[in-house]
């Protein structure tokens, strides 16, 4: 297997082309429903907290049809806030429909378990459904009893398959529309957020990499944090994919961007493509490659882990690990 390794470019892009207007089309708000259910605190929490919460909204007409979104908010104080993740599922859940590929990361990829892991470390093998190398773990776990894992609201939208053509990013504007001029601003006005974009991110895995590549780079102000595990692109996609990058990074300068893949990732060899693109054009960007395959066990693993830590730290002005 490959050795897990970050690369970070460290040239800066000091020239971009201007991003192309898009026309914003505001959701309709007219039928949202929700449901909230209240996830049970440790034994050990104390009587001042408040739980956990496990809240679902239903968007009955967006941009992008039909929505359904999971969002986990932490166990807090009433005056703690927290960074915001959007975190976007794979195609076997868009199969599945809004109300059930919505769960995705929480039914399928098992997300609050990574979430109580990185919140009562240290981290052992099994969290990573055992594809980690030694090296990395030991890092992990120095860097979290170092400064513990702080904390993220996780917004889990249904990904669409408006993304899943050859042209990754010609439907990213309808995309945006729904998950930052809607979504983003639901969380904003009724979580315990950060509203700010520095503390802001996007990710996703497989078709909800590529989803969360192509509406962060396309509204880069709007994140600090931009990446995807396992993108699902195509490697005749590295042009438009590394001039969108150097605009976006040129509009927002303190944007970090991120790929991760794996020793057998379908797409390892696009991101190291992707990769060794982005050196040559000097755009500052993070890469890793970890061990694992393109599949569920990687997801319930090493893929909700690394997400949630390194949005975690690089949203909270930390460098990653």
């Amino acid at each position: 297997m490959l050795r897990a390794k970050r690369l970070v470019s460290r040239r800066a892009f000091l020239s971009a082309l201007p991003l192309a207007a898009c026309a914003r089309k505001e959701a309709p708000e007219r039928t949202v429903a929700s449901t909230v259910r209240l996830i049970a605190p440790s034994a050990s929490a104390k009587r001042e907290r408040l739980p956990a919460e496990e809240r679902t909204w239903a968007f009955a007409e967006t941009p992008v049809g039909r929505m359904s979104v999971v969002v986990l908010v932490p166990e807090r104080l009433a005056s703690d806030r927290f960074p915001v993740l959007i975190a976007m599922h794979g195609a076997g859940e868009t199969r599945k429909g809004p109300e059930r590929g919505a769960r995705g990361w929480i039914d399928d990829y098992k997300l609050a378990r990574s979430i109580e892991r990185l919140a009562r470390p240290p981290l052992a093998e099994s969290d990573f459904e055992g594809f980690v190398e030694q090296a990395r773990l030991a890092a992990l776990n120095t860097a979290l009893g170092q400064e513990g894992y702080g904390g993220l609201i996780v917004a889990c939208p249904y990904t669409p398959d408006v993304l899943g053509r050859e042209e990754p990013f010609s439907q990213a504007p309808l995309l945006a529309n729904f998950l930052i001029d809607t979504l983003l601003r639901k969380i904003r006005s009724e979580t315990p957020a950060i509203a700010t974009p520095e503390a802001t991110g996007i990710d996703g895995v497989s078709l909800g990499g590529r989803g969360a590549i192509a509406v962060g780079l396309l509204r880069p102000e709007e994140f600090g944090a931009v990446a995807g595990l396992q993108a699902a692109f195509d490697p005749e996609n590295t042009n438009e994919f590394v001039a969108r990058a150097e605009r976006a990074l040129a509009k927002n300068p303190r944007l970090r961007l991120r790929l991760l893949t794996s020793s057998e990732d379908y797409y390892l060899a696009v991101m190291q493509r992707f990769h060794t693109a982005l050196d040559r054009k000097g755009v500052r960007h993070d890469f890793l490659v970890v061990p694992g395959p393109h599949d569920y066990a990687f997801n319930r693993g090493v893929g909700g882990i690394e997400m949630l830590i390194y949005h975690d730290r690089v949203l909270r002005g930390r460098l990653p690990i």
